[in-house]
């Protein structure tokens, strides 16, 4: 392994490590530094991102996409790895993290102590978990994305927040030592917790050893879908997501998919062939629709925006779930389409909620255009404000929650509609065989999908009509441009993904390709070439990804 591309690969790693650790030793009152420090480190962390994204999907000469740490060869070393699917998530939650974060800037960094340090680390436990190659790594950084989410969700305080943190910590921990117990099981009957070596040996496992690794690929399965949102492991998901902050919501927006990443990855690597292939796709189809009704009952229910926000994320993880039991590749590419959109949106609604319900009173305040318009305005009151405030702010306002609605329902024109669109076609055949039978599950799918965006644009329109239309008391929700600008950014996001809705899902559909041919994953990590070594060490000289 040579050149200084292949070093990128740990960037992603060592970038919010050591800008994590570098905060730490600031004291909390040099808040503009620690500012600083933190944009910083996620501007570089989104250059490494974009730059690994089109290595990866260009396929660069001399780029392998493997990163062997400490020089061991895998299985015996720890392995990065960079494919398109993770360089897709790599760049979606570097890109996610740059709004969220100077949207915090605004008030909530100065809520509570080490924010900057804990959003640091959350990123590294993110990144590790998309990059690495072996399942204990994966339980590492996934316990570092997590301890650095539970002093998140409490950030800011109040007993909502620490109910709904003990909580979210409680089912947690229970999930961590279940995931130990499942790596343990599959090491004891595999031999390796290496991914491309465990999909290579897997075929050689029979009997009760293959019983022992299919019980603990259970067992991490279960984990996964509880950091996913699958009913009925999704209790905790809701009052998580609407206690927390605004910019801590709206980077939780991707932690869901984590799970939804593993589970993608490892049943198309280890259990996309073989004895064991397909194994529990049946539980995440039927509990992904599940999640699905649940989801969307729950947002026709919501009274209050953060729950209809959180409910929304179930509907999304449901959505994958259900494509995901499907195992069809045409469908799964448009499902990696609306994640991208669907996890920019959530993201954008949680802090654009904020924004909305500021004031005395939420549905008021944003209806009154001035207090000037009804002669009580105070001039000195003015002056007190800090700050450069958003013109325009109701105009704003409604046009930012108008486009969510329209993502969230899955309306034309935005991304929304695009994904649902391309997911609902590779369903019933017209991008596939259409002489083909549609299964029934794929209907009642195709009836859900419909349903929950029926019920998303009822439950929009019903906030938006309360929050907008309401009585003309109150006043206007002071609004900085650093609150605005992260929200109406994420929306112009969804917004270039419509315009470039070509050549992304020609992105996924190349992405699920290489997925569905293990033999290149597999023979790019087993045969990656240690620095210092001329010779290759396979018979092909090691394959790029």
């Amino acid at each position: 392994m040579s050149g200084w591309q292949q070093h990128l690969i740990i960037a992603p790693i060592v970038i919010p490590l050591v800008a994590g650790a570098l905060l730490l030793l600031f004291d909390e009152r040099e808040r503009v530094l620690k500012a600083m420090i933190g944009v910083v480190s996620c501007l570089a962390l989104a250059a490494v991102a974009i730059s690994l994204f089109r290595l990866a999907g260009n396929g660069s000469e001399g780029f392998e996409g493997v990163y062997l740490l400490g020089n061991w060869p895998a299985p015996f070393g720890i392995v990065l790895v960079v494919d398109r699917l993770s360089a897709l998530m790599l760049v979606l939650a570097s890109i996610l993290a740059i709004p969220t974060l100077v949207f915090a800037l605004a008030r909530w960094h100065t809520a509570g102590a080490h924010f900057h340090s804990l959003f640091q680390f959350l990123l590294m436990g993110l990144n590790g978990a998309f990059l690495t190659g072996d399942l204990f790594n994966l339980f590492v950084f996934f316990e570092v994305m997590l301890a650095a989410s539970y002093g998140l969700l409490m950030h800011g305080s109040g007993s909502m927040r620490v109910k709904a943190g003990m909580h979210y910590i409680a089912v947690n921990l229970a999930a961590a030592l279940c995931f130990l117990i499942g790596v343990s099981a599959i090491y004891g009957s595999a031999g390796t917790l290496n991914m491309a070596d465990l999909a290579v040996r897997i075929g050689e496992i029979e009997g009760e050893r293959r019983m022992l690794l299919e019980a603990g690929a259970g067992i991490l399965g279960i984990v996964f879908l509880i950091k996913a949102g699958m009913w009925p492991l999704n209790f905790w998901l809701p009052g998580a997501y609407s206690a927390a902050t605004a910019p801590v919501a709206g980077i939780f927006a991707i932690m869901s998919k984590v799970g939804i990443y593993v589970i993608l990855r490892l049943s198309l690597l280890v259990f996309g062939q073989g004895d064991s292939a397909g194994l529990g796709l049946n539980v995440l189809l039927y509990g992904g629709m599940a999640t699905i009704a649940f989801g969307t009952i729950g947002v026709l229910a919501s009274q209050a925006l953060g729950r209809l926000a959180s409910y929304s994320v179930l509907v999304s993880s449901g959505t994958l779930l259900a494509v995901l039991g499907l195992n069809n590749g045409t469908v799964t590419s448009g499902a990696l389409f609306y994640m991208v959109s669907s996890t920019l949106t959530i993201a954008a609604f949680f802090m654009l909620i904020e924004l909305v319900e500021r004031g005395q009173d939420a549905g008021a305040s944003v209806l009154a255009v001035t207090m000037e318009a009804y002669g009580d305005a105070d001039e000195e009151d003015e002056e007190v404000e800090v700050g450069v405030t958003m013109p325009g702010t109701i105009a704003v306002l409604g046009i930012c929650f108008a486009a969510c609605g329209i993502l969230l329902s899955g309306l034309p024109p935005l991304s929304g509609f695009v994904a649902k669109f391309a997911m609902l076609s590779g369903m019933i055949g017209t991008s596939a065989d259409a002489t083909a039978p549609v299964a029934a599950s794929v209907w009642w799918i195709v009836g859900l999908l419909i349903l929950s965006g029926l019920a998303a644009l009822i439950s929009m329109t019903r906030a938006g009509i309360r929050t907008f239309w309401a009585s003309m008391e109150g006043t206007v929700p002071r609004v900085l441009v650093m609150e605005m600008a992260p929200v109406m950014l994420l929306i112009a996001l969804t917004l270039a993904l419509t315009v470039k809705a070509g050549p992304a899902m020609g992105y996924m559909e190349e992405t699920i390709r290489n997925l569905q041919q293990p033999a290149i994953y597999i023979d790019a990590v087993i045969n990656a070439r240690r620095a210092g070594v001329a010779e290759p060490s396979g018979p092909d000289g090691g394959g790029g990804i």
